[in-house]
């Protein structure tokens, strides 16, 4: 006998899994750009980093290996659930997919200027811009999933204090 609720549970199953594999991708493909962004980081933390004067509010640096760990996963949920969209809206998703890889790549490229050229002030400048482009990928990611907007509150949070400890340095080292 045939029994509708079976299939329905087959592409249902189906489905999930389909999502559940997007969200790994995402999540897998964010932290090999915060993996690789700590090559980057790793060698100028030992050298350069700790001749810099810093704010009295600059955390320990065992704190943001964890914190990015977690911001990375978190981005990369919150893409998997959009992009797990794509079927429904296919140009508001690409659009919102579209600004995510923009703010993951200028992410590594803060790395790149303060850690590896050692230049507070481009990265500053760089942050503002890698900021905007984390609030307008939050904006579009909540039009799609509102989960996937709130996973990018913490993330902008963070970047904004960044940012003030990135402006800090750079003033108490000109």
């Amino acid at each position: 006998m045939f029994n509708q609720y079976k299939v329905f549970d087959y592409f249902w199953k189906k489905e999930k899994m389909n999502k559940i594999i997007k969200i790994v991708v995402a999540v897998v493909l964010c932290l090999a750009v915060g993996y690789f962004s700590g090559i980057v980081t790793r060698s100028a933390i030992t050298d350069w980093y700790p001749t810099l004067e810093k704010p009295s509010f600059n955390p320990p640096n065992w704190i943001f290996a964890p914190v990015w760990t977690t911001l990375y996963a978190m981005m990369g949920i919150a893409a998997g659930l959009v992009w797990d969209r794509l079927q429904f809206n296919t140009e508001i998703v690409k659009k919102a997919l579209v600004f995510f890889i923009i703010q993951l790549a200028l992410n590594a490229l803060w790395s790149y200027l303060f850690f590896g050229l050692h230049n507070p002030l481009l990265a500053g400048l760089e942050i503002i811009v890698l900021w905007l482009m984390i609030y307008e990928t939050y904006i579009q990611f909540a039009k799609i999933n509102k989960i996937a907007g709130y996973l990018f509150i913490p993330y902008l949070a963070w970047v904004s204090f960044a940012a003030v400890l990135n402006a800090s340095i750079w003033w108490l080292n000109q």
